[in-house]
């Protein structure tokens, strides 16, 4: 037989916990530099479910180009190596949820230009893995407003390996 108690508690504490992720979606899209927070906080928090609600679903491109260095490099190792490498959020939002690893993006000379209904950012970043920083370049969203906030429709960074 069946705690109708419970069932009703447990139905209430579904349907609480379903409007406090709609809450912090929603908070996460409310302007861009939510979704960066949002997005930074994913991925040290190895929420990849987090991370990719903040993409459109049907629009996000990711493409890593390698710096001519980091390409000559690639190159020593695999003579096919490519210098564009197109990976989908998908894929990283695995590496972030299944990664034992400390991931820890940091971006800095962040520009930001909008119309309010799309924007486009641009800064520098470290790539920080278990506290030592293992890639840097530039990085370029590309971030559209919806009818239910600002989504990141593609990521274009480049690669040049561990600083120096």
């Amino acid at each position: 037989m069946y705690d109708i108690s419970k069932m009703t508690c447990g139905v209430i504490a579904l349907m609480f916990s379903a409007n406090l992720f709609a809450a912090d979606l929603a908070s996460d899209t409310v302007d861009v530099q939510h979704v960066m927070d949002a997005y930074h906080e994913a991925v040290v928090n190895h929420d990849g479910a987090r991370m990719i609600d903040l993409f459109l679903p049907q629009a996000s491109l990711w493409l890593n180009v390698l710096s001519d260095e980091a390409y000559a490099a690639a190159r020593l190792k695999s003579p096919d190596a490519a210098k564009v490498r197109h990976a989908t959020v998908a894929a990283f939002a695995n590496l972030v949820s299944t990664t034992r690893s400390n991931f820890n993006p940091t971006h800095t000379q962040l520009h930001v230009d909008s119309d309010g209904t799309i924007a486009a950012v641009y800064f520098d970043f470290v790539f920080w893995v278990d506290g030592k920083a293992q890639n840097h370049g530039s990085e370029a969203w590309q971030l559209v407003k919806g009818s239910d906030g600002w989504r990141i429709a593609a990521i274009t960074y480049s690669s040049n390996g561990a600083p120096k």
